[in-house]
């Protein structure tokens, strides 16, 4: 079941929002980039088994969500208390996937007294100089542009493409069986333009607006040792700024198909 509710915030935009309808314990969903933010099959059915209610938005840009260009990471629990509060929802849990990632992240910083706990597949780091931020991507580009800034990211939009060598073999056959949703929704995300996905990297290369040490929920962090989109070198960085974190590296792992761990996870958050 996906409840899809579009929601009118006190500044003018819309935000789309989807409920899967029930359970005792509510998790809120913020996708990779680019998505829609439509509720996945694989999130809500692993979920469902677990009584796990399953929220989730299009970030603006996105999916019927308004673009919101100067956003921060920061501004993404803003809008997650906004679609909480429309469901009824008081306290909840975060996952976020690729560039959901910090976006969960912010929610557990800025929405101490709501977010129980976090976990981040793949997740990129904040831009920092304590490590070689790019090494090991296959496509950095985007970002590079982003850290120029939003006219170069969107005259790089232009003219980008995909590289298939981003994703490992197990990511592929993850999106050919379990995971096939997830890139027949990025596929939608990037038909309706990259307006989202610019946003995103402009967010992700500037700072965040939140410091991650100062979170105070458990957060686990997944990644894969093959990761070629976002290193793993992130999550090891972002392991050690997190004062209750716990990671799990996966050595046969890479972009996508990270979230294999997904119901173990939430066996972890449950």
């Amino acid at each position: 079941m996906d409840l899809r509710r579009d929601l009118r915030l006190d500044d003018g935009r819309v935000l789309r929002a989807h409920d899967s309808g029930s359970g005792s314990v509510v998790l809120m969903w913020h996708h990779g980039s680019p998505q829609t933010g439509a509720l996945l099959e694989p999130v809500v059915a692993a979920a469902a088994e677990r009584d796990i209610r399953v929220l989730s938005y299009g970030r603006p840009g996105y999916g019927g969500s308004t673009r919101s260009p100067e956003r921060d990471v920061a501004s993404a629990a803003a809008d997650a208390a906004h679609v909480a509060d429309a469901f009824g929802v008081d306290r909840f849990v975060v996952v976020g996937a690729s560039g959901g990632g910090p976006h969960a992240l912010a929610c557990a910083a800025l929405l101490p007294d709501r977010v129980t706990a976090a976990v981040c597949f793949a997740a990129i780091a904040p831009p920092t100089d304590e490590f070689d931020w790019y090494a090991g991507m296959v496509s950095p580009g985007g970002l590079r542009a982003a850290r120029v800034g939003r006219a170069a990211r969107e005259r790089f939009a232009d003219t980008e493409e995909f590289d298939p060598t981003s994703f490992t073999d197990t990511d592929w056959e993850a999106l050919r069986g379990p995971w096939s949703a997830l890139g027949a929704d990025a596929g939608q995300a990037g038909q309706e333009g990259t307006d989202g996905l610019v946003d995103d990297d402009v967010a992700f290369a500037k700072p965040w607006g939140f410091d991650p040490a100062t979170i105070t929920a458990p957060v686990l962090i997944a990644h894969g040792s093959q990761d070629r989109v976002v290193p793993p070198a992130h999550a090891e960085w972002l392991a050690t700024r997190l004062p209750h974190a716990q990671t799990w590296i996966r050595p046969e792992d890479g972009h996508v198909s990270i979230l294999r761990a997904y119901p173990e996870a939430l066996d972890w958050l449950r």
